[in-house]
């Protein structure tokens, strides 16, 4: 599986609460979350992201509480794929539980600028940044992952098998 989109570039420590404030939690609905998306460190993100766009973070990203709310508003913004130097073990299990791809990658996290334009292959975990004609390497998933992911969330994943 591959992707392609333009980069939303972050620091480090991006908390579940900026990703998704508070005082949006009131619902679970995807699309009405998303509208809301990254508001309270970024006030332009909801009108700026476009489909298959990536965000691109320093380390600790996902950090905070542990609300699904915060991958479910990425993902439905339209954000393809979270790439970090590292994430909060919560945030990562609630966004592969979803179906959001995150990869943890401190090189490309580092060298990644906003507004590259990136290409990941999720198969061999190899992120081109095809504004800086750069490469970098990040574990590829394992199989049950991948699953997970191109069924769009743990839940579908395992209404295939049974």
């Amino acid at each position: 599986m591959k992707v392609k989109g333009y980069v939303h570039k972050y620091a480090d420590n991006i908390d579940t609460d900026v990703i998704i404030p508070a005082r949006y939690l009131n619902t679970s609905d995807p699309i009405e979350l998303a509208k809301y998306c990254m508001e309270d460190i970024d006030s332009d993100f909801a009108k700026r992201v476009k489909k298959g766009d990536v965000i691109v973070a320093g380390s600790n990203f996902g950090c905070g509480s542990s609300r699904e709310h915060a991958p479910i508003a990425i993902k439905a913004s339209g954000v393809s794929c979270v790439i970090a130097s590292s994430f909060a073990r919560i945030f990562f299990r609630n966004s592969i539980n979803i179906g959001l791809p995150i990869l943890e990658c401190t090189l490309a996290s580092e060298k990644i600028s906003a507004n590259d334009e990136i290409e990941i292959d999720f198969d061999n975990g190899i992120i081109k940044n095809i504004t800086k004609n750069e490469e970098y390497k990040a574990n590829p998933f394992p199989d049950f992952i991948k699953d997970i992911i191109a069924s769009n969330g743990l839940i579908n994943s395992i209404k295939a098998q049974i």
